[in-house]
């Protein structure tokens, strides 16, 4: 029997929502990694058992990978760590901020993006990880900047058939992609503005907050920025504005629809300072045709105001069809909507901040 799966990481510990298919009614289970922030959840589907995925952050022991192969009821991680800097960087990782399964043909690869802007590669299903030289070795990486959340690889979109191609996005330095599956990198930000750089058309520098792509269209992907709502149909190779229509181009979210491809979703917010959703209103937008028009969601998100912004992870959707889509708040709410969100139920209230959420039918 089919069961739904949803990964609530917060400030202080992990979350999982657990439902039926139909994803009406949760149930919540927590915390676990009580007093770690969890940056970073993941849920690989390849396998014959599904492999649940948390990057932890303890203020003690510092950052680590866990894994479980029973739903979230035990959590393993290699007695000498799942991932670490190798000794001749003379660097300490400070955070995991994204776990991604690569494509069904990889199986066992999965990639994790880190703090400081590092990627790494696993190839025995996220138990240990090694770190991606190439664009460590760039040299483009002593001028990358450091955003308020700090210098990370957030993004990882490995390409779904071409194990070879893979886009990452950090804050600040913008997007890279590689075709030789990792070996060499080069900027791909042609067309994305970085209004607080000398030059508000930089190669690289741009602060990407997050990137999508629906896997049967993987040349076209979107990019939600620091001031931007973008499209690309190249690749990233040409990145074009489809802001218009939102009612504002800063937000930190950006996915796709699992079965359609033109159906984007944003939570935009009130730009710089603020940083509180548009209207004091809790809304996801909707775009059905790849950015060119946008809709408010509301039917059964909160009416009253709302001062609580949405991270660059803390907006999702599954597989299922109609599709799920769930939206955590810094506020400690989270909302699930069954039917590709057209309505909407409350999940959990009074959570930590809501920092990532990951879900699945399995």
């Amino acid at each position: 029997m089919s069961e739904a799966v949803l990964l609530i990481g917060t400030k202080k510990g992990l979350w999982i929502g657990r439902s039926d298919a139909e994803r009406q009614k949760w149930t919540l289970d927590g915390p676990k990694f009580e007093m770690q922030g969890v940056y970073s959840v993941g849920v690989d589907t390849r396998g014959d058992r599904p492999r649940l995925f948390a990057g932890g952050t303890s203020e003690h022991w510092g950052p680590a990978v866990f894994h479980s192969d029973d739903l979230g009821e035990t959590w393993d991680e290699p007695p000498e760590g799942s991932i670490g800097f190798p000794k001749d960087t003379e660097t300490s990782l400070e955070r995991v901020w994204q776990i991604q399964p690569a494509a069904a043909g990889e199986p066992g690869v999965v990639y994790a993006g880190a703090q400081p802007s590092s990627l790494w590669k696993s190839t025995d299903g996220g138990v240990r990880f090694e770190l991606v030289r190439g664009l460590w070795d760039h040299p483009h990486r002593k001028e990358w900047g450091e955003g308020f959340g700090g210098q990370a690889i957030h993004t990882v979109l490995p390409h779904p058939t071409d194990p070879q191609k893979i886009s990452v996005a950090m804050s600040t330095g913008g997007v890279y992609r590689t075709a030789d599956g990792g070996k060499s990198w080069e900027p791909a930000n042609q067309g994305i503005k970085a209004y607080f750089m000398p030059d508000p058309w930089p190669e690289f520098g741009q602060c990407v907050h997050k990137l999508a792509a629906h896997p049967d269209v993987p040349e076209r992907m979107f990019a939600q920025n620091h001031h931007g709502v973008y499209r690309s149909d190249d690749g990233g190779t040409i990145w074009k504005s489809i802001a218009d229509g939102l009612p504002s181009d800063f937000g930190f979210p950006i996915v796709v629809h699992p079965h359609e491809p033109e159906t984007v979703y944003v939570f935009p917010l009130i730009a710089d300072g603020n940083r509180i959703p548009t209207d004091a209103k809790c809304r996801v937008y909707r775009s059905r045709d790849a950015g060119s028009t946008w809709e408010p969601l509301s039917n059964g998100l909160p009416d009253v105001p709302s001062y609580a912004p949405v991270l660059r992870d803390a907006l999702c959707v599954d597989q299922s069809e109609p599709a799920g889509v769930y939206v955590g708040t810094r506020d400690g709410c989270v909302y699930a909507s069954a039917d590709s969100g057209d309505t909407w139920t409350e999940v959990a209230r009074h959570l930590p901040d809501v920092l990532t959420v990951r879900a699945a039918v399995v």
